[in-house]
């Protein structure tokens, strides 16, 4: 309990760190306004990471796909302020592969209200589809990270192939924010909005998801994780819960990247490819899967890492440092970030002082 109590003020802690963003930007402190929209961007890669948490940190599935989700939700977001941009009427690229009129699955994305369900619920109903037959058949481990790669190929290529669509392999791109521009000076006021809006979207979600976690349920997953022959045995349906968290990670993927849209400006099938979904895998893993704070460290860390060593005379090699903190996280920290601080270092304080009164 007392270390739940401690992440809550990490998190608490963190949180103000980031809201004093636009503050210190607006007084001068911070120069670089495309730093606090890359920040917002980590905010939806946060929230992303928190639904991959979900399920491989609670639940024991490692899922190798969750860019399809992370995607689609962006793809969803990117059609609706496309069509606010055009007025409702076909975009160059539809133009140009000759069409006349709006496409029939363009025409809900006109409406913010049925954009915003169809963002939640065509990946809630793809992963609960997909989850269900998956997991009734009891296919776990590396057949499940198999299964979830191939899918995200077959996702990929699709929105290749479907170029009329989608613009193929250059995706939705110049778009605004749902509050207008966000570039410039003088759009500050809706990079603010914005920039609040989705910190407080990851706050609510990460509450929701250590209120979960705490519960009932929230055991029974670790239980999984820890056990799952031994808790099918004590009568749990093991394949319900695995679905039900399954589909819950997609959703929070699918709001991460409809987030992500707003502060990048565009969605490409890249975000969906398998490289994207192992990203998310790798935050979770630096910052500390099972603890939901992990997570959103993790996120933050290796895409401010990413930001900051991707130009410059690191620009060829920071790649491999970012693979080199993985395995070094993998190899000797296995609560990542977290457990270090949480676990290992109090536990080497622990022995220290035993052996010193010894």
């Amino acid at each position: 309990m007392r270390k739940t109590g401690y992440k809550h003020i990490v998190f608490a802690i963190f949180a103000i760190a980031v809201a004093s963003m636009p503050i210190l930007l607006s007084n001068g402190v911070i120069k670089s306004n495309p730093l606090v929209v890359f920040t917002g961007k980590c905010v939806a890669f946060a929230i992303a990471a928190i639904g991959v948490d979900l399920i491989w940190g609670f639940t024991g599935i490692l899922s190798l796909g969750h860019g399809i989700y992370f995607a689609l939700g962006g793809y969803g977001m990117a059609m609706y302020l496309k069509l606010q941009a055009t007025g409702g009427r076909i975009t160059e690229f539809m133009h140009t592969g000759g069409m006349t009129e709006l496409p029939l699955i363009w025409r809900p994305f006109q409406s913010l209200p049925i954009a915003l369900i169809l963002m939640i619920a065509v990946p809630a109903v793809l992963a609960g589809v997909l989850g269900y037959f998956i997991f009734k058949k009891r296919v776990k481990g590396v057949y499940f990270s198999i299964i979830s790669q191939a899918l995200t190929w077959a996702a990929y290529s699709m929105f290749i192939a479907l170029s009329p669509y989608t613009n193929g392999n250059v995706g939705i791109t110049e778009i605004q924010s749902l509050f207008g521009s966000i570039r410039g000076p003088k759009n500050q006021g809706n990079m603010f909005a914005l920039f609040y809006a989705a910190l407080a979207a990851l706050i609510l979600v990460y509450a929701l998801c250590s209120w979960l976690i705490s519960t009932k349920f929230g055991k029974t997953l670790e239980a999984i994780r820890d056990g799952e022959n031994r808790t099918y045995f004590s009568g749990y349906r093991v394949s319900r819960y695995k679905n039900f968290v399954y589909v819950l990670s997609a959703i929070l993927a699918a709001i991460g990247g409809a987030i992500f849209v707003n502060f990048n400006g565009s969605i490409t099938p890249s975000q969906m490819t398998i490289a994207y979904s192992i990203n998310l895998v790798v935050w979770v893993a630096i910052g500390g899967r099972g603890s939901i704070i992990g997570a959103v460290l993790g996120a933050f860390l290796v895409n401010m890492c990413e930001y900051n060593l991707s130009s410059g005379g690191l620009a060829e090699t920071w790649q491999f440092i970012i693979g080199g903190l993985f395995c070094v996280t993998i190899l000797f920290f296995r609560r990542g970030i977290i457990g270090l601080f949480t676990e290992q270092i109090p536990n080497m304080l622990k022995s220290s002082r035993e052996r010193g009164r010894g």
